[in-house]
């Protein structure tokens, strides 16, 4: 960005923009200091053409606002959230903000253009065979009961009866709710700065992967106490607005928590050098489980406890993975195993074995 500042017009002169050394600072220093949010992704609109390239209707159905039947006032609720900017020639504007929440199509926007969601169905636990790719080229909030729709549509189901009814019954194999907050996290929390890349969803047989460009604000083992933290500040403030994230800081704690819930491996991160990965996992039998996974699994299942004012022990690890007694030992050296990765210790050294408790190496 700050290499394109090279040249200044002057009257009816181009000057080189070194020549005004103060100049060039105090404008590197706006561009520093304007966030994505507010800068402009379509200009000179008069206000009947607004609705031609977003679609507020949303807005006001997820604000529970009757939509004005003046467009003024409907022009004023856009304008007072920075969806929309005025000019001074009295036109208006779009922010990236109203593009990337509420675009009709995303494409019609060179900012954004390129943060689509892309959903992709593999047959398979591989990339090998692709079955399926969706491009929702719209805004986020207008697209996201639909992306939930969507997923639903292409995850793995299995059969069950229902005992009151007798009639079979389709099953999804994740928890909602981790699904969700996952792929909530993925579009708000997103580096909009990185070019040439957005969210991907993609679904395998046995996993599910969403990954969003950049990397987490926060160490990744502190996920579950640290305070939280929001790269896209008024994304963020907005679709809380919107009912679709809270900003508390509790999404990766129901994730976790809905896993663990429903006895499926611990959700993992995974940490590239311009994105972040979530992986949420089916079930798999402890004893398939990978020393990592189950390491980890251990871990958040400490943090949750601790969290909660409560604290991990051989029989809440038991009950975390679905096992009866038999499992006391096993679960002992995993408690043992990850006491040695520097991620868990004992709340008293001198407790007795039996009654030992734990908690995560912040605590």
């Amino acid at each position: 960005m700050f290499q394109k500042l090279e040249y200044i017009r002057v009257g009816s002169y181009t000057k080189k923009l070194n020549d005004f050394p103060t100049l060039k600072k105090q404008l590197w220093e706006k561009l520093r200091d304007t966030k994505f949010e507010d800068t402009i992704a379509k200009q000179d609109l008069q206000e009947i053409n607004i609705s031609t390239h977003i679609n507020f209707q949303p807005y006001f159905d997820l604000k529970q606002i009757p939509i004005p039947s003046d467009l003024d006032k409907i022009l004023f609720y856009l304008l007072e959230d920075k969806i929309l900017s005025k000019q001074d020639n009295g036109l208006y504007s779009i922010t990236n903000l109203g593009a990337i929440l509420f675009a009709n199509q995303l494409k019609n926007f060179p900012s954004v253009g390129r943060k689509a969601l892309r959903i992709v169905k593999y047959n398979g636990k591989n990339k090998i065979n692709m079955e399926q790719e969706i491009l929702l080229d719209k805004g986020y909030v207008i697209a996201f009961s639909e992306i939930m729709t969507l997923i639903n549509a292409l995850l793995p189901t299995k059969e069950t009866i229902n005992p009151t009814t007798g009639i079979r019954e389709k099953e999804i194999l994740y928890p909602q709710i981790a699904i969700r907050e996952a792929v909530a996290n993925a579009l708000i929390h997103q580096d909009l700065s990185i070019t040439g890349t957005g969210p991907v969803i993609e679904i395998f047989d046995n996993r599910i992967e969403i990954t969003n460009p950049g990397s987490p604000l926060v160490d990744i083992k502190r996920i579950i106490d640290t305070p939280p933290k929001s790269r896209n500040e008024k994304i963020a403030s907005l679709t809380r607005q919107l009912k679709i994230c809270e900003e508390l800081g509790t999404g990766w704690d129901k994730i976790a928590t809905s896993c663990e819930l429903a006895q499926l491996p611990a959700p993992k991160i995974e940490i590239y050098e311009d994105s972040t990965r979530v992986v949420l996992l089916t079930h798999i039998p402890y004893v398939n489980q990978t020393s990592t996974d189950k390491i980890r699994a251990c871990y958040i299942h400490t943090c949750l406890k601790y969290i909660s004012g409560e604290y991990m022990n051989n029989s809440s690890l038991r009950k975390r993975f679905g096992l009866g007694t038999t499992a006391s030992a096993s679960m002992s050296r995993l408690i043992k195993d990850t006491i040695n990765s520097d991620l868990i210790k004992p709340l008293d050294p001198t407790t007795a074995p039996r009654h030992m408790c734990y908690i995560p190496f912040w605590g």
